[in-house]
């Protein structure tokens, strides 16, 4: 621990200088300085840092202090443990239409799981706003918050609120994704409030896969009702091969807007996602459509992710992503790029290139 004080006071001390040698410098190369020392500075600072043991590694050690009870042999708890994520972003863009750049937290959600009766789970999980911390703003609401039911492979289930996932972004969580945001196609096609309140069945069986679900569509940050709608989820799966798996997913939505309703406002969706993988290479798709409601649109999205794992660590990734509105302007830009420009095309395209380094199993 005196170990880490020091380099936190070290870094404390190279960031002023770093803001000094920013200043009249241009933005551009401020700010890939100061993401270089954010980097470093979560590298530094990770357990891996200080880690001395042999043969475990150093975040095995830190997550293993997240179960703060274990015993399989209890005929009721077997099992509780802290969950959560904590994520910073550190951004820039320039443009003709306005610049960006920030350095801010992006996700902190903190929460318990219990294991009971062997094949009963209960989990609950806030979503808090660091940047908000302080402030009656930093309560976001919950996400996963729901009990379930693990009997095996072939059938499980799910009641309370969970992450309602299709397209290939919008069904791989934020831990898992291989870039930092998820795509345009995501963005404009999925649903992204993600955590809605309903009940799944899911499960798999030899090549197959399967998830069927009902949803209220209430955007409420807590637990919603189906005074504002409800949507149907399902999704089917099949391993084609050892290095080859499709999945269909539709999604049929009917929300009533006199409610608060947090899906999109897209009637129908049908989303083709594609996983192929082969020694290091990988390739991910998704050819998506929606139908929209009202003056939405319709939406036509494409997404094409190959990739190259140089090891357990090191992966580079290049996305591109596209969505064509059918009737005008009715698709928008990805996260980041709408705090600079919030209107709506006819045409979205998403490139990113990326190398990155992953010093955990995250799941």
């Amino acid at each position: 621990m005196e170990r880490q004080n020091k380099i936190s006071m070290g870094f404390s001390a190279r960031w002023g200088r770093l803001k000094r040698v920013c200043e009249g410098a241009d933005p551009m190369t401020c700010h890939v300085l100061r993401i270089l020392a954010l980097s470093l500075a979560l590298q530094v600072l990770s357990p891996g840092a200080t880690a001395q043991a042999a043969g475990e590694s150093s975040f095995d050690r830190v997550w293993s202090h997240a179960t703060l009870y274990e015993n399989r042999d209890s005929g009721f708890v077997q099992k509780f443990a802290l969950t959560g994520r904590l994520q910073a972003d550190g951004v820039w863009f320039e443009t003709d239409q306005g610049d960006f750049d920030d350095i801010l937290w992006r996700r902190f959600r903190i929460g318990g799981k219990a294991v009971l009766f062997q094949d009963f789970v209960v989990h609950a999980e806030a979503d808090i706003d660091l940047n908000e911390l302080g402030s009656n703003d930093s309560y976001k609401g919950l996400t996963d918050s729901y009990v379930g039911w693990y009997p095996g492979t072939a059938f499980a289930a799910k009641v309370g609120k969970q992450s309602a996932g299709f397209t290939l972004d919008g069904a791989t969580s934020s831990t898992r994704l291989l870039t930092m945001e998820r795509s345009v196609v995501a963005d404009n096609i999925w649903f992204s409030t993600e955590y809605f309140t309903g009940a799944t069945g899911f499960g798999e069986s030899k090549e197959w896969i399967y998830k069927l679900g009902g949803f209220s569509s209430s955007g409420d940050p807590e637990f919603g009702t189906f005074g504002s709608g409800w949507f149907a989820l399902a999704s089917l799966g099949r391993d084609v091969s050892e290095n080859v798996n499709l999945r269909l997913d539709y999604v049929h939505n009917d929300p009533d807007y006199s409610g608060d309703v947090g899906t999109a406002n897209l009637k129908n969706v049908f989303s083709f996602v594609s996983h192929i993988e082969k020694g290091k290479a990988g390739l991910w798709t998704d050819l998506s459509f929606a139908e929209g409601i009202a003056t939405q649109s319709d939406l036509l999205g494409l997404q094409l992710m190959p990739f190259w794992s140089f090891n357990d660590t090191w992966q580079a990734v290049f996305r591109y992503a596209m969505v064509h509105s059918a009737d005008g302007a009715g698709a928008k830009l990805g996260r980041y790029p709408r705090k600079i420009s919030g209107g709506r095309f006819e045409d979205v395209h998403d490139f990113i290139a990326k190398v990155s380094v992953q010093n955990c199993d995250c799941s």
